[in-house]
């Protein structure tokens, strides 16, 4: 039997496919140094994207926000991202699409002159908490020590790697004996954590921050499902105080679909078992994978 070498990741770096291993960016890449990148993050499930659409108008969105202009189109991202998990013949995959300033030219610092540059890539599915940890739900941790990047220091609806904030919020949830961490805004409100949006229900509706987070392409199927199931649903401010008190509380993201939490800084969420309205859309959210109406199949 021929080994494949794809199949632990496939990278697009530099016009060309390599395994994952062997991908690299160039140290003097803004995105690298600067951290002036955005990206995207499309799951693969069962041979088929997940919203890739949806997806890619974010993306687009996002490097327009920042003034990019790459030299591929959004028919080649798509075909590049397609390519990589065919490459690597993956049924189920995490597939990243990333844009940075790019390189210097001379030591120019003008962010006007430099040529942006598309890289993407596609692994074995990545979970922000496995299964068997969904079937018990997680503990949540309301940051103390630190709060989310103001949105006008930098916009949460676009996509970035600057997590320093995310990033010590996680070190304060291992210190209290958490599994992650939510980070408050300035005046107490819940805005995100890394890598995920947060829902909380009370009175059998359901409620998520409006403002100071990424506008989830996970959070938008879990509002999109609850209207087909007739939950009431709502974005709008949501304070630490009315997150500890919610019945039921989930997590959102590509990495993991819906995501039970079962306790907020050590207390108990409802009766301390996943919520019946959370195991309800965890169970449409998976469904929907094979629904044509949301997928993109992919010819390996």
């Amino acid at each position: 039997m021929t080994h494949n070498q794809f199949s632990d990741g496939c990278a697009f770096v530099n016009g060309d496919y390599v395994p994952i291993a062997a991908a690299a960016i160039p140290i003097l890449d803004m995105g690298f140094l600067r951290s002036d990148v955005t990206y995207d993050v499309v799951g693969v499930w069962n041979g088929k994207f997940f919203r890739l659409e949806d997806h890619l108008n974010r993306f687009e969105k996002s490097w327009n926000r920042l003034r990019m202009s790459p030299d591929i189109n959004r028919e080649g991202i798509r075909n590049v991202l397609i390519e990589c998990v065919r490459r690597t013949e993956l049924q189920h995959a995490y597939v990243n699409m990333i844009m940075t300033r790019g390189i210097s030219e001379k030591g120019n610092r003008d962010p006007r002159l430099f040529k942006n540059r598309f890289y993407g890539f596609a692994i074995p599915y990545v979970w922000l908490a496995r299964i068997d940890q969904q079937a018990q739900g997680i503990h949540l941790v309301i940051a103390r020590q630190t709060i989310r990047t103001p949105t006008r220091a930098f916009d949460p609806a676009v996509k970035n790697f600057q997590w320093g904030d995310l990033t010590q919020g996680i070190y304060e949830a291992y210190e209290r004996n958490g599994y992650t961490v939510v980070l408050p805004d300035a005046d107490g409100n819940i805005t995100e954590g890394p890598g995920f949006n947060v829902f909380a229900v009370k009175d059998q509706a359901l409620r998520t921050p409006a403002s100071g987070v990424l506008q989830g392409i996970t959070r938008q199927t879990v509002l999109d499902l609850a209207d087909e199931q007739g939950i009431p649903a709502n974005a709008s401010r949501l304070s630490a105080d009315e997150l500890r008190a919610a019945d039921e509380i989930f997590l959102s993201s590509t990495a993991g679909g819906v995501i039970p939490v079962t306790t907020v800084d050590g207390q108990p969420v409802g009766n301390g078992n996943p919520g019946v309205i959370t195991e309800k859309l965890r169970k449409r959210y998976w469904e929907a994978h094979d629904e044509e109406r949301w997928t993109t199949s992919i010819d390996y």
